[in-house]
């Protein structure tokens, strides 16, 4: 059945909180402007207690989360987080801290904050670490603008960054605010970047390769020694979106194989809930000869004693508020510890070995358009269906039927009807068969009855919506009488 709007639900005089009057009168108008005062009511809904839980509560039971359901978004690394990480990071010492406490208040965090970017920079090969960025793109953002920093300071007119084809959508956004020109660099036929196509593009005038490794195809960019060769000869840089890095954790260093800057998902690798809105962590690691740039403040350490260190002559100033998202990092730290760096390989090590499982069990029904062994991510094609008038949409639609939440779609561009299935390494062989007999057995209602497909899903509390017609033309409708009149219908696809 349907759940009304909690505004259906309001009846005049009920209420879920029981407190005393504000006894002020006259006073409020001499404390605050009067036209600063509200002169109507909020028009909030008006129900009881019970009521209130009830509606909210059922609406959460509605909704997929890791907590609930699998979730192989690929590119994302929506994978199940420990729970103790998050009680950890909820201990009142560490909870309860003010951002303006001085430094000698607040040691422990700083020790924490310290050691944490010890331990990224240790993972990533990198020399300087900030985790002042809130989010990935944050993180690109900085990095764009400690390489236009660079390149100012030097003197250097570069204006152009080389941008894969199958890169994420916020690498050539990033580049474009840091005020940088986009050129595309083609992919092979491989799935790899197009050394031919990157020769051509690479003159003096580019300031950085952005590159995703492994690639958005799940692929690792196997000849990135002579990408890193071609750039570093025209003196540019090669920066790394780390969206990736639960691939290569404990295998091999990006600093290692050429990368002079990256930033981290905190959120996607290191123990955070990844999704609905944040909070996320971008934090940004160089190599030396950008570690000049970094934002302020940068945390160290002399003795036994951790400072900020704002006297940076050469840094982009900051990008954030106090120190970035804290209790992300915290929980960062718990993770790296935990863990260790024979549980961190572990990771990587199951995740490939996951998402190789689900290729090879379905390229038969869904074939994938690179071969060989892929990464944490493997890309399927669903564009064999099209002939029974199926796209990757309809599968995607079909899933939730199964309890399972939709893989990315769609993307990378480069692939048509593209099923990207990221398993991560916290799922169970069960899990991963009944996610690959769910997709077996769509396939084979593809053959016999496509129409079941193309109109799922059928047990969802909301069937199937025109998704373009609800952007277009959202029908809301707001009464005279204010909010609590406030009603929107779905008149495609309504249950109950």
């Amino acid at each position: 059945m349907m759940e009304a709007l909690i505004f259906e639900k309001s009846k005049r005089a009920r209420k879920a909180v029981s407190l005393p009057e504000v006894d002020l009168g006259k006073e409020i108008e001499k404390r605050i402007p009067s036209n600063y005062l509200r002169k109507t009511g909020l028009g909030l809904p008006e129900v009881s207690e019970p009521d209130l839980v009830r509606h909210f509560t059922r609406l959460s039971q509605r909704n997929m989360s890791v907590d609930t359901n699998f979730y192989p978004l690929g590119s994302c690394t929506m994978k199940y987080n420990p729970k103790i990480n998050e009680a950890l990071a909820n201990l009142p010492g560490l909870s309860e801290l003010h951002p303006y406490q001085p430094s000698s208040g607040v040691q422990g965090i700083l020790h924490i904050l310290h050691e944490t970017g010890r331990m990224l920079e240790e993972i990533s090969g990198m020399d300087g670490i900030s985790l002042q960025p809130a989010a990935g793109a944050h993180g690109e953002l900085t990095s764009m603008l400690m390489i236009k920093a660079y390149f100012e300071d030097r003197k250097e007119k570069r204006d152009k960054i080389l941008i894969p084809d199958s890169a994420h959508g916020t690498n050539p956004a990033s580049s474009s605010l840091a005020g940088f020109k986009v050129v595309k660099i083609d992919s092979n036929p491989e799935g790899e970047v197009d050394l031919k196509c990157l020769s051509r593009n690479m003159d003096e005038k580019v300031a950085c390769i952005m590159l995703t490794i492994p690639n958005t195809l799940g692929l690792f960019e196997k000849n990135i020694l002579d990408i890193a060769q071609i750039i570093h000869s025209k003196g540019g840089f090669i920066y790394l979106d780390g969206a990736n890095l639960n691939a290569l954790m404990g295998i091999t260093r990006p600093g290692d194989f050429g990368v002079d800057v990256m930033h981290f998902n905190l959120h996607k690798t290191f123990s955070t809930p990844h999704g609905g809105g944040g909070p996320g962590s971008g934090p940004v690691g160089t190599k030396e000869k950008l570690t000049a740039y970094l934002p302020v403040p940068t945390i160290e350490k002399k003795g036994d004693d951790y400072w900020l260190n704002y006297q940076r002559s050469k840094s982009i100033g900051k990008v954030r508020s106090f120190y970035g998202n804290v209790r992300v990092v915290i929980k960062t730290y718990c993770y790296l510890r935990i863990l260790g760096k024979e549980g961190l390989r572990q990771v990587s090590e199951d995740a490939i070995l996951s998402a190789n499982y689900i290729r090879k069990k379905l390229e038969s029904y869904y074939p994938s358009p690179y071969k060989g062994v892929c990464m944490h991510e493997c890309v399927l094609s669903a564009k064999n269906k099209r002939e029974k008038g199926v796209r990757a949409l309809d599968i995607a639609k079909r899933l939730l039927d199964f309890g399972i939440h939709p893989p990315t779609i769609y993307f990378p561009l480069i692939v048509e009807e593209a099923l990207m299935i990221e398993p991560t390494e916290t799922e169970s062989k069960e899990t991963l068969d009944a996610f690959i007999d769910a997709l077996v057995q769509i396939s084979r209602e593809i053959e016999k009855n496509p129409s079941l497909v193309k109109e799922a899903p059928h047990t969802t509390p909301i069937l199937r919506l025109d998704e373009v017609e609800a952007n277009r033309s959202p029908q809301v409708k707001m009464e005279e009488q204010g909010l609590t009149g406030f009603q929107t219908r779905i008149n495609k696809g309504a249950r109950g």
